[in-house]
């Protein structure tokens, strides 16, 4: 990762970064989720509250995304 001349990162760089590490967060929990369904009897509850946790971190994904890229309207 870059630095800007003070050795801190810039804010682009941070969005990137956070954005990674809730992807992955997010394909971990998918595939919890998919193991945790595969048994005989899954715990509902459990699940519940990993898909609900899933869903949160689509939606911090979603707005990083749109502050990095914005829509561009023409």
């Amino acid at each position: 990762m870059g630095m800007n001349g003070t050795g801190a990162m810039s804010r682009e760089e941070v969005l990137k970064y956070e954005l990674e590490v809730l992807r992955r967060e997010h394909r971990d929990l998918d595939e919890a989720i998919e193991a945790l369904g595969e048994r005989p009897a899954p715990d509902q509850l459990t699940l519940k509250r990993l898909k609900k946790r899933k869903l949160a971190l689509k939606d911090q994904i979603a707005r990083i995304e749109d502050e990095l890229f914005p829509d561009i309207i023409a």
